[in-house]
């Protein structure tokens, strides 16, 4: 599947259920992992970036076993240990960053390894803080690219640290590592993420104080070890917002996506939705929501990187600014360069490619729309090895005049199965 060809779908409607929440999978991966005794993970997200985890975990002593939909998770009673083999992260970022605040609590050597474009991303982000904690890490380069050399001890202790970027994987290296520290440990960002990884250590046990503060959050853990726990995935708020695109974009379409986590940090791409004049409806039962997006006819709209901590719904936010009206500006995103591709460049490459008029300023990036995505021109893209390039290039052909998509096998990372649903709308 190395080239997919798209074409246009004359009508889009269905329901459909997204992958479990990549995030939360990692996560509960982990922790399970760290917890003595057996955990059970229903809905775990099946794309290659948590089966890296999942295999890292089993390396480092943990046991796993299936039973249809469900993951049994067992962690050792004397803790992780380190192994003799290279800890392959593949292409996930979660993965490493993680990892990288597990292992250095693990007495020990490790050595982590990712494939060439995790190998391409900054890894400094995480060795500078677990650094002050007192952990040894050695990266290449001046940004700390893997592979990463760790020698893990038990002498780790907690300190007061202020993330420089708006990131939920630096914050949940941090509190990982904490786990294992002398002291309590206080993460303070100024941009709140996704408190994915400080609610599920709570929800084990752990001792957590999150306190709101502004626009801002600071969250300290009291060190501990995590208790074996049951815990079930939601739907993945990245995954699904592909569809709300897709239903808002497309001509004759009705697409209603279930069972999605309806986390505050997680959904900011509905708000911009809604501001561009989506037609939708969001309902929601507990810590999930049901979305149903028609088709559209949306105007352009001013983002900023604040709305949508991790960038990642991005790319296909600018696909709905290229079916729009007018001149939509995306704020302060040059965190999208350091992502499995340089999203930057790519999403700018990839309106260009529909018809749109585009530039940017600095962190800045614009869109003229088109208006209607029936002037989307037939286009091909090549989306290296970035799985949300490739689903972006999807939405766009199909709500378009088609796309020819170039590495389309990378989307196996975060959703094996996305072609598939996506087919089962038309």
């Amino acid at each position: 599947m190395s080239e997919v060809r798209v074409v246009h779908a004359e009508v889009l409607e269905g329901s459909l259920r997204v992958p479990g929440d990549k995030s939360t999978s990692h996560r509960a991966l982990m922790i399970s992992a760290l917890a003595p005794g057996e955990s059970t993970i229903v809905g775990l997200s099946p794309g290659l970036d948590v089966v890296a985890t999942s295999r890292i975990m089993e390396q480092l002593g943990a046991l796993r076993r299936d039973e249809h939909d469900v993951a049994f998770v067992t962690g050792p009673l004397d803790g992780l240990h380190a192994s003799n083999e290279a800890l392959d992260c593949g292409n996930s970022g979660t993965t490493m960053r993680l990892l990288t605040g597990i292992a250095s609590a693990v007495p020990g050597t490790h050595r982590l390894v990712g494939d060439a474009s995790l190998s391409a991303r900054p890894m400094d982000r995480v060795a500078t803080p677990l650094a002050l904690m007192g952990a040894s890490i050695k990266g290449q380069g001046p940004r700390s690219v893997a592979p990463l050399l760790i020698e893990g001890s038990r002498t780790l202790h907690g300190v007061a640290y202020e993330v420089p970027m708006a990131s939920a994987q630096v914050k949940s290296a941090i509190l990982f590592a904490a786990l294992a520290a002398s002291g309590p440990t206080t993460v303070v960002e100024r941009v709140r993420t996704r408190p994915t990884t400080e609610t599920m250590l709570s929800r084990a046990g752990i001792g957590v104080v999150s306190v709101e503060d502004t626009e801002g959050r600071s969250v300290t853990l009291h060190p501990g070890r995590p208790k074996a726990t049951a815990w079930t995935i939601p739907g993945d708020p990245s995954q699904a917002a592909f569809f709300a695109v897709l239903g808002a974009i497309h001509p004759r379409a009705s697409i209603e996506i279930v069972d999605v986590d309806s986390a505050p940090e997680r959904v900011g791409f509905l708000g911009v939705l809604q501001r561009m004049g989506a037609t939708m409806s969001v309902r929601s039962t507990g810590d999930t929501m049901t979305v149903v997006v028609r088709s559209s006819e949306l105007l352009a709209a001013e983002v900023h990187a604040k709305e949508i901590p991790s960038v990642d719904e991005v790319p296909v936010l600018v696909v709905a600014a290229a079916a729009a009206s007018g001149v939509s500006a995306f704020r302060d995103m040059g965190e999208l360069r350091l992502k499995e591709s340089n999203r930057f460049d790519g999403s700018l490459s990839l309106a260009a490619k529909l018809g749109c008029h585009v530039w940017s300023e600095g962190d800045d990036l614009f869109i003229e729309g088109l208006g209607d995505a029936s002037r989307f021109a037939d286009f091909a893209m090549d989306a290296t090895l970035d799985h949300r390039m490739v689903m972006a290039s999807a939405v766009a052909g199909c709500a378009g005049a088609g796309a020819s998509i170039m590495s389309a096998d990378t989307v196996s990372s975060s959703y094996p199965d996305f072609f598939n649903d996506l087919r089962t709308l038309e």
